[in-house]
Parts: structure tokens; sequence; C-alpha cells
């Protein structure tokens, strides 16, 4: 595990020395035990080193001398050993017992088709300095994040954008769609980021760049979600996934050369994780939980326990109170690079922390309710439905409904109308009232009248039409794997735990396992007991003979966080307003700073969705203060800002 930089472009050696010195510093934490720079002819490769395999060697960047290309390289490719026994047979000679010489070995006998022969999470950058090339790819699913910029003539890549950042190569002007975006969402939708010509690349893709030649996107993998409603025979495809789900904890376990523990919520997902780990025969291994100190209901401690106790593990604990809270969010948020307003960044990076203490490497459980339909996805799928069948009825069938609800319902009857009328589809008025409580497009123009860009609701709604499967289930799950999944969940779990020198492993997300669970049957995920739905049919199924009965059977809660409640209290309410909208916020000088000060008093009043909108201007506020963004001087919002003084008078 590492953190990669590079640059290329028309600069001098001491030009490139700087900038990739520079940027390589500005990632030690994720690689805290070697370093490595090498300064090229018009480009510069440089990495910090995390050693969790060859802790001697795996030196990087790595270059293999009869091919002339090089690499640096952040992840692991678990199944490793097996491509270097391929590659061997064919010739190949090793000089060390990384994965990263057999990455690089594989790319001199594949190019870049050797991707496809990889079972991992990695990020890779590749010189070719005979062919003056550079590649870089990333990973299927997208856990290992890269950035990269673009000017016409200079191109930079990273692990992070604080190491772009740190180049001084890179104009700091912000990309105000984003901004947009970020309020609908709570994240900022890739391949856009926060700031003008910096880029996600895609999960999924590579990127070819030569000198005098314009970038080169192009995807390598793709998986959509095509379920069907065939009968299914469970007790088959129960084992068609213990088999898949344990040999991807066992290759994840067995791929370090350091020890490994387990992230345990007590929720299914973990528990299942650390019982496969024990099953497997890995007993002496150590488990992490985190919890709020509020009360017993934002706690799951006594559900972790059970289970460590259950399987006779050690386990270890950290509790987050309110001042701890706030002391550590604006650490969180400069980790996470981008606005990203899921306030479980917090606890975290704690339980990150107390992680780092015992181990180098945590296997945890995202990915699991993406793949098999989780959440309260059966409630998202009913939704849908009935949304669907609103929306097939006539014109003058609806609006004869709409006028006889208002008699008694003028909410439901403007909730129909709003149904009925909206270019959206189903799926997307579903996802708006039930998972982001965001800032609507209405809320939007009256917070930045100034704004105009596109729609922000027309990303989700591009993926969801793209879609192969008619199934609305298949949809849901095929959207939230291109976007909740790989913006918020694996950018907040890479960022959080690289902050602390942690790797973080998810074997629900190996790709054998997401390309199976993408093609069974909706009987597979979703079954029926006593009148109600139950979600990850073949998980709980698995877990039978494994977990207690409690942790089994008990519902999805993520991880709770006492917003409404904080926002409730007096003095919080005024801290949270003079932090938004006081004389030393930077967010009067982008919003109208009367509609600042709206969702905090409707939170006040225990409106849960205000509370959470009130979250989003927090965490955007503490973003900009932390990479001490200058509005006042920023090409993209000057303009903003005058109007917005001139409106003041």
């Amino acid at each position: 595990m590492c953190g990669i930089a590079g640059i290329a472009g028309p600069l001098k050696k001491d030009q490139l020395n700087a900038s990739v010195a520079a940027m390589t510093r500005a990632i030690t934490h994720r690689g805290p035990d070697d370093e490595g720079v090498w300064i090229g002819d018009n480009f510069a490769f440089g990495m910090r080193r995390l050693s969790i395999i060859d802790l001697a060697g795996g030196h990087q960047p790595m270059w293999d001398e009869r091919t002339g290309a090089g690499i640096v390289y952040n992840g692991e490719v678990y199944n490793y050993k097996s491509i270097r026994a391929r590659l061997e047979q064919s010739g190949a000679v090793f000089r060390t017992t990384s994965d990263t010489e057999v990455v690089l070995k594989s790319l001199a006998a594949k190019g870049s088709a050797a991707v496809h022969d990889w079972n991992g999470m990695f990020a890779v950058a590749c010189w070719n300095d005979r062919e003056k090339k550079l590649l870089l790819i990333r990973d299927r699913i997208g856990v290992k994040p890269l950035y990269y910029y673009w000017d016409g003539s200079i191109l930079m890549f990273a692990s992070e954008i604080k190491a772009l950042l740190a180049s001084d190569r890179l104009p700091r002007r912000l990309n105000r769609q984003a901004i947009w975006d970020y309020l609908t969402y709570h994240y900022v939708p890739g391949p856009e980021t926060i700031w003008q010509n910096v880029w996600k690349l895609p999960p999924g893709h590579m990127l070819e760049w030569s000198p005098g030649v314009e970038p080169q996107l192009s995807r390598y993998w793709k998986t959509d979600v095509f379920s069907g409603d065939e009968p299914v025979d469970i007790h088959q495809k129960t084992k068609e996934f213990e088999d898949l789900f344990l040999d991807a904890v066992e290759l994840r376990l067995l791929a370090s050369d350091v020890p490994v523990g387990v992230m345990l919520s007590g929720g299914l997902d973990s528990s299942a994780i650390a019982a496969a780990a024990v099953e497997l025969g890995h007993r002496e291994f150590h488990t992490f939980s985190v919890a709020f100190s509020e009360g017993r209901e934002y706690s799951e401690f006594s559900y972790a326990r059970q289970v460590a106790k259950h399987l006779g593990v050690e386990h270890h604990e950290v509790v987050v109170d309110r001042p701890g809270f706030l002391e550590s969010l604006p650490e969180a948020v400069r980790g996470t690079d981008e606005p990203l307003a899921d306030l479980t960044i917090v606890p975290l990076l704690a339980v990150s922390r107390l992680a780092r203490e015992h181990v180098k490497v945590a296997l945890s459980g995202e990915g699991s309710d993406e793949i098999l339909a989780g959440y309260h996805l059966e409630e998202f799928y009913r939704k849908t439905e009935t949304i669907r069948r609103i929306q097939s009825l006539s014109p003058s069938l609806l609006k004869t409904a709409s006028k006889a609800l208002g008699l008694f319902s003028p909410k439901y009857s403007d909730t129909l109308n709003r149904v009925a009328n909206t270019p959206l589809s189903a799926w997307n008025i579903a996802h708006r009232n039930h998972i982001t409580r965001s800032w609507d497009q209405i809320e939007k123009s009256m917070l930045w009248p100034n704004f105009s860009g596109r729609d922000s609701d027309m990303i989700l709604e591009e993926m969801y039409r793209q879609t192969k499967s008619h199934n609305p289930l298949d949809q849901i799950l095929t959207t939230h794997q291109q976007s909740w999944l790989v913006e918020d969940l694996l950018m907040k779990a890479d960022k959080m735990s690289m902050a602390t020198s942690l790797e973080l492993r998810v074997p629900f997300l190996d790709f054998r396992l997401v390309e199976w669970a993408n093609r069974q049957p909706i009987g597979v995920k979703i079954g029926r007991l006593d009148r109600r739905y139950v979600t990850k049919r073949v998980l709980r199924r698995f877990a039978r003979k494994r977990l207690p009965r409690q942790i089994i059977n008990r519902p999805k809660r993520g991880f709770p966080i006492p917003v409404c409640e904080w926002l409730e209290d007096k003095d919080f309410s005024l801290w949270a307003n003079e932090y938004v909208s006081g004389s030393d916020a930077r967010l009067g000088n982008i919003f109208r700073k009367d509609m600042l000060a709206r969702p905090l008093v409707q939170a006040g009043m225990g409106d849960v969705n205000a509370g959470y909108k009130t979250w989003v201007l927090i965490v955007l506020e503490t973003w900009l203060r932390v990479y001490d963004v200058d509005l006042e001087t920023n090409d993209l919002l000057a303009s903003d800002v005058a109007l917005i003084r001139a409106a003041r008078g």
C-alpha cells in the first residue's frame, strides 16, 4: 500500500524534482515506511510506501530493464503468487517477493491487457521510457483513488488531490458545478472534482498519454446488474456464494506479511467477515469498533462484543463524544480532499487510528449492501414500483386525483403533481425522497440564485437510463454501485484509513463476487418471510451456522449519529449558525446568508432532513477553511461575490 504521484511535461529536471518531492511529502501519511523518487526526461515519479508484502523488498519506483518500463503502484493484487508462477513458467526472473514486481512484469509481458489477470485494489502508473508513454490504471470497483490534472501541456497524477495542490502547478480554481452537485449528493460526483481540470480516473478505466497528444481514456471492465426473476435453488446459490466469499476473505488475509484485523460493527457484514476469518483458521486476530457516547441508541458495542465473544477474538473499542467529533472534523475533512458530508468520516478516522495501534491491515464490510440488496432496499423497491404506476396513469386521471386529494391533503396533492410532472424516472424520485435528504433544485436556486448549470439530478438519471435491465431492483443496484459506493463509501474508507497509515481491504468487492452477485436472480438477494422482505438473503443463510441469531436478524442501522439532537441543543445551534453564516464564514461569499440559516431553524424543531442539510453546509464551510480557499479572488466565484454584495446594498 502506498501513496503515488507523478508529473510529465516539458519541464526541466530541477522543476520536476521540486514538484514531485512536494507532491510526495503531501501524502507521507499513506506510506511512512519508505519513499522513492525517479526523475527522467520530461517526467518524474514519486511514492510513499506502507510495507505490507515483502517488507525488505518492494521499493518503488520499480523498473524493468528489459522493456524500459517503470511503475509506482498503490494497492494489493491478492492473486499475485499465481500470476508470478505463470510468468516464471514463461521465463520471467524475479528479484523480490513483492506484488509490485509481479504487476511490473505482467505489464511488461502483456501490456495493459495484464489488468484482466489482477484480482485486487490498485492504482497504477507505468511509464515506458522507450515509447515515452504514460499509462494510468484504476481497479475495477474503485477501491483505490487516482486523480489526474491536465492543462493541455502538463499531466500530473496522485493518490490524493492534496498532492496535486502541493505541486504548485495547479491553479486553485473552484468548479462551481461540483459545489452545486455536492448540495444534492453530499459528495462531488465523479469524474469531476471540486477543482477545475482535476479529474478522478473512473473505476475500471485506464488512461494513456504521450507528449503532444491528448490523454486517451478507455474502459476495460464493466458489470451491469441483470438479475431476472426465475426460480432459485437457494441451497445451491448459498453454496456458490459461500465458496466465493470464503476465498475472497482468505486472499485478503494471506496477501500480507503483517498482522491483519477486522473492523467489527456488530452488523451482519463485518460479523460475517470475522466469522469467515475464524473458519479459515485465522483465530488470533483483533477486531475494532467505534460508537458515540450520547446513549445506548447510538452505540452498537453490545452487538460487536457479542460477536467477538462468540468467535473468541480480541476486541478493542473507541468512543467518540460531541467535543471530540467537532475537534476531529477539520482533520477528517482535510483527509477527504473534497467536501464529503458523510458524518461517519469522524468515527471512521477514530477507529482507524485505534486499529493502527495494533495492525497495519484491516478487513471491512463495504459493498455488501450494494451487491446483495441491503439497506432498506425492499422498501425503496416498493416505492419505485408505486411511483411507476402513478406515472403510467393518464394525465386527465392524474389531474382529477390531484384535485380530489387537494380537498383533504394539499401536501399529498402537491406530491402527486410533482411525481406526475417531473421528467425524472421513478427510481430517481424514490432515491431523492428516501436516501439523500438533500437540497432540491428549488432550494438550491434560492440558496445560490446566481448559479446556472446542469440539473444535478440528471447525473443519476443518466446512469439509471443506461442500465441494461428494466427491473427496478437491478437499476437501483447498478446505479448505487456506480455512484454512492464509489464516491462516498469507498472514498471515505480509503482516505480515513490511510490518514492513519492503515490499509483497509474489502472482501465483498472481490470482482468475482461482484460479477456473480450481479447476474443472480432477485430471489438470491431478497426473499419473503412472514409478510416482509428479507434482504441479503444468501449472506444471512451463510451466517446462520456461524453467528448468533440476534446478529443475523437485526435490522441494518448504518452508523447512527445524533445529528438532530445536537442541532436541537440551543448552544450547539448557536455555534452552528455562527459557523456557517457569521462574520468569519466563507459560505456567505457564495450563498445567500438568510438561506443559510433556514435549515438550522427547521433542524432545531426536529426536522431530520433539515439537520442533514445543515451538516452539508457545515462540512463545506469546514472544507473552505481547511483548504484556505480564497473566494474573494477565485476566478469562478468573483462575479457571484460582487452580485451578492450588490444585492446586500
